[in-house]
């Protein structure tokens, strides 16, 4: 079976990462990955949640996620009332992926969050958004570094995330949006840079899958990820925010 775009089976679509498309958020990223964008910014609020202890110095992590009416060949409703369960779950993996990144002590009482608004979607749209997200969190920290919020620049855990799925009784790496509407097997995974799983959520769409068919989904996601630590790192180096 060939994929319709031309790609092996194991192929990332291109990703292109733009630096603050924002001027104003302490950390803002545009994601290009393949045909879907997302802007991802991180905000500094100077307090914590209300329910969290004001007394052992800890920040918080949290997102917010949105599709924007124009993203899709249908005009997406904005979601005021904030009732749209996609939407809680997809921004609460965000979140909690993010804070696996860093030492919440580290940041001292304060509050990060992220918003992930997609401008266009074509598949991918959570992966993509808590890879940018990543980045955006290491310019949000150099940022307050230069400004001394923080003393230190905190130990960040670097963190990608891929989607897989299984078509036509093949495994395949990064499904668009016309792969992932025919999977039979639909996977979105999130891991750290020591190659160590922070989050799987796997779904049979249209057929069960075998434990030989997740090992191969994980093996795939594994590999991806590996090129995507390389592009941010890259990408790190020449914006000079981490050295």
């Amino acid at each position: 079976m060939a994929r319709h775009d031309g790609r092996q089976f194991n192929e990332l679509r291109p990703i292109r990462l733009i630096k603050s498309p924002q001027r104003d958020p302490a950390g803002s990223v545009l994601i290009e990955w393949g045909n879907t964008k997302v802007i991802c910014s991180a905000s500094l609020e100077e307090k914590t949640p209300p329910w969290m202890s004001q007394s052992d110095g800890r920040g918080w992590i949290t997102a917010e996620y949105s599709m924007l009416p124009g993203s899709s060949d249908r005009r997406i409703h904005r979601d005021r009332a904030r009732n749209n369960g996609r939407t809680h779950e997809i921004q609460r993996l965000i979140g909690r992926s993010l804070r696996t990144c860093v030492d919440l002590r580290s940041i001292g009482p304060r509050t990060l969050y992220f918003d992930c608004d997609v401008i266009q979607a074509d598949g991918g749209t959570r992966v993509a958004s808590i890879t940018g997200s990543y980045l955006a969190l290491c310019i949000a920290l150099k940022k307050m570094l230069d400004r001394k919020l923080i003393k230190t620049m905190p130990k960040i855990t670097q963190i990608a995330a891929v989607s897989t799925g299984k078509i036509g009784g093949e495994i395949l790496t990064d499904l668009d949006y016309k792969e992932d509407s025919s999977a039979e097997v639909d996977a979105n995974v999130v891991m750290n840079e020591n190659l160590e799983f922070i989050e799987l959520q796997g779904t049979a769409e249209k057929a069960s899958f075998s434990k030989k068919e997740l090992d191969q989904v994980l093996e795939h996601a594994t590999q991806a990820c590996e090129r995507i630590f390389q592009i941010q790192n890259q990408t790190l180096k020449e914006w000079e925010v981490l050295s």
